[in-house]
């Protein structure tokens, strides 16, 4: 396959993905702020999900104050901000008008008509009346994406391209989202309280796991299990692990001579994956963890970006 087409697909269901991960944060972020605290405790919430995004600077470039209201427009509808909902959905329907002939009539149809009815939506207000709704629009938008894709394409490189690209966006933003509130939020010391119950109970309902956590432990919502759950259970859809197994079978399917070195990094950062425990996890410090996880995923993406694709900044 073509460099340059791979390339479009990858980055159109990073892109499809990154809109979707950055609606869960959104609304993880929206829901806690909700919650009982003091201006100090929601301001941290949204300082902490800009930095994770590293988008604090460019933030604070626009706006002269951080409100709930300034970050929502911020990462919702700015076209100025590259890792913004609008722009994330604008550029995976670029990608996707640029490769046409290799995407089925369904693919491309449902990538379209997810932008234009971003547009109508942004111009009707929903954003305003109800963050909640929307945010679960765009959930569900991504969600017929790949229902679309899987149920319709051809299992040749172009679909096994846009599924590395799903999968990769996926591990990178599990991780962010599991470290907003780690990062974010001082831990209670001592019992948790309600408060903690919410917030956990949050960020499990931010990945879909909300029900998973009740079926696979049937008890009290502890930092400990739902961290466990999101990084090393390969049942669990959106845990680092199953994304890094996809990542791992994709690339499989994709190789070619100059990949190896690509695939021998990646096979090490899924069996450190696969074999690590919670206990070692949490001893050697969450965040640090988990920053450690982000630099190896960015490399991941960039030996990809070198050994398929077009050399591009996105």
């Amino acid at each position: 396959m073509l460099s340059r087409t791979a390339d479009h697909l990858f980055w159109m269901s990073r892109y499809t993905e990154r809109a979707e991960n950055s609606a869960r944060m959104l609304d993880v972020t929206f829901q806690t702020a909700l919650l009982p605290q003091s201006k100090e405790s929601a301001a941290q919430s949204w300082h902490a999900m800009l930095g994770i995004s590293e988008l604090q600077e460019a933030f604070d470039a626009k706006y002269d104050r951080l409100s709930t209201k300034n970050v929502i427009e911020f990462l919702v509808q700015d076209r100025g901000n590259p890792s913004s909902i609008a722009s994330c959905l604008a550029s995976a329907r670029e990608n996707a008008r640029a490769v046409r002939g290799s995407l089925t009539t369904e693919v491309w149809e449902t990538l379209n008509t997810t932008y234009l009815d971003f547009n109508s939506q942004i111009k009707d207000g929903l954003l305003q009346k109800d963050p909640g709704n929307f945010f679960e629009w765009v959930k569900y938008r991504s969600h017929l994406f790949r229902g679309v894709a899987i149920g319709t394409m051809l299992k040749d490189e172009a679909f096994y391209f846009t599924r590395l690209g799903t999968f990769l966006e996926r591990a990178d933003n599990t991780a962010r989202i599991l470290d907003v509130k780690f990062h974010g939020q001082p831990q209670s010391q001592g019992q948790p309280d309600q408060r903690d119950f919410y917030y956990w109970a949050a960020i499990l309902r931010s990945v879909s796991a909300f029900e998973i956590y009740r079926r696979v432990y049937r008890d009290v919502i502890t930092p400990e299990k739902v961290a466990e759950l999101m990084i090393l259970r390969d049942d669990m859809p959106r845990s680092l692990l199953a994304s890094l197994e996809e990542v791992i079978k994709n690339l499989a399917q994709v190789a070619n001579n100059a990949s190896k070195d690509t695939e021998r990094f990646a096979g090490k950062l899924y069996s450190d994956l696969k074999f690590a425990r919670i206990d070692e996890i949490l001893a050697e410090g969450l965040h640090q963890y988990l920053t450690r996880f982000f630099d190896r995923i960015f490399e991941l993406g960039n030996r990809i970006s070198r050994d398929f694709l077009v050399p591009a900044h996105h």
